[in-house]
């Protein structure tokens, strides 16, 4: 098309300056008119409502279950030996072990002692990255604990007689969005880390309380990096490939202000995790947790030694059994704990 004073010109066809302008303007109003046709919505007070339907029935007489994470092979072997004695007996361990490649043996240790295991994928997998998953699955574990939603797909696909438990990073703060995480596979969830105890008692009041695993101890992960301080700081090299892996001989803590000194922790993809040097109890909130319809309990481990590790885990037990009062473990947990112990965001408005 040439544009020649005022007019278009095509092969011979002409067209005044005004017709065009008359086109453009009736062109750009009948769109307008479409988008706002197609953009209408209807309003219904009810919407939130429909979607969530009736708020179920609570069973606070269920026995409770209670799941240990371990992160080391040292916590795995002291927590499958208390398990042998312990009442109540854990229903199943965890490991979040630094490298997947330590799982096939976990895995075969549990068996052996007769105990129901679980392996944690990473906390985040990028493009490529899905060998990891695999690794973790041809474990043949009894269960995932899924971290993001690439994990919960990729299974779904690859492994679909695998079950799935959805941990904290899935950021689980409402009813509607643990209820679709139900219809994906998932066994159960654990609510986001976020909720303060008026949060958390709304969602289990719209939703069946025992789909989720609360964790009742815990040292908070504050943020999680792709840089590496191990490699940046102990070694001359950028990544697995030339840092000569100084994470397998070291143990780094980053000091705040305060001079706290919190655990950094590294993992198999060269990322790392920094958490909190104060343990976190939910012990106080245990009775109202369980009249509220909760059953399942998580207590994670972090850099407790195998000796550390058994006298946590039997306290717990106590707790959860109802031989020892919440104001009495809560005693011992900080007596336990170099740093003490906060109740954490529950205790949060």
């Amino acid at each position: 098309y040439a544009l020649r004073r005022g007019a278009l010109d095509t092969e011979g066809a002409r067209a005044p300056k005004s017709v065009l302008t008359d086109l453009r303007r009736r062109a750009v109003g009948e769109l307008v008119g479409r988008r706002s046709a197609g953009n209408r919505s209807i309003r219904r007070d009810d919407v939130l409502a429909a979607m969530r339907g009736r708020a179920p029935a609570v069973d606070a007489t269920a026995p409770a279950s209670w799941y240990v994470l371990t992160r080391t092979p040292a916590q795995l072997r002291a927590a499958l030996e208390f398990a042998g004695r312990a009442d109540p007996r854990p229903a199943m361990v965890y490991c979040d072990f630094e490298d997947v490649r330590g799982y096939g043996a976990a895995v075969a240790a549990a068996r052996a002692a007769g105990m129901p295991i679980g392996l944690a994928t990473l906390r985040v997998v990028k493009p490529g990255e899905d060998g990891l998953l695999k690794q973790v699955g041809e474990c043949g574990p009894d269960a995932i604990v899924v971290r993001n939603l690439s994990a919960v797909a990729y299974y779904r696909e690859h492994f679909p007689a695998m079950a799935m438990i959805g941990d904290h990073t899935l950021n689980v703060a409402n009813d509607l969005s643990a209820d679709w995480l139900r219809t994906m596979g998932l066994t159960r969830v654990v609510p986001s880390h976020d909720l303060n105890w008026s949060q958390l008692t709304a969602m289990l009041g719209r939703i069946d309380p025992a789909m989720f695993e609360q964790v009742i101890h815990q040292h908070m992960a504050m943020f999680h990096m792709e840089h590496c301080v191990f490699a940046a700081t102990l070694s001359s090299g950028h990544d697995h490939r030339d840092c000569g892996r100084p994470c397998d001989r070291h143990r780094v803590e980053l000091r705040d202000r305060a001079g706290q000194p919190h655990p950094l922790v590294p993992d198999v993809g060269c990322r790392n995790t920094l958490y909190n040097a104060a343990a976190q109890s939910a012990a106080e909130y245990l009775p109202r947790m369980r009249a509220m319809g909760l059953r399942h309990f998580r207590v994670e481990l972090l850099r407790e030694s195998a000796d550390e590790t058994r006298r946590l885990l039997g306290r717990y037990a106590e707790l959860i059994s109802g031989r020892q009062a919440p104001a009495a473990a809560l005693r011992h947990l900080r007596v336990m704990n170099h740093m003490g112990v906060t109740p954490g965001t529950l205790d949060h408005e």
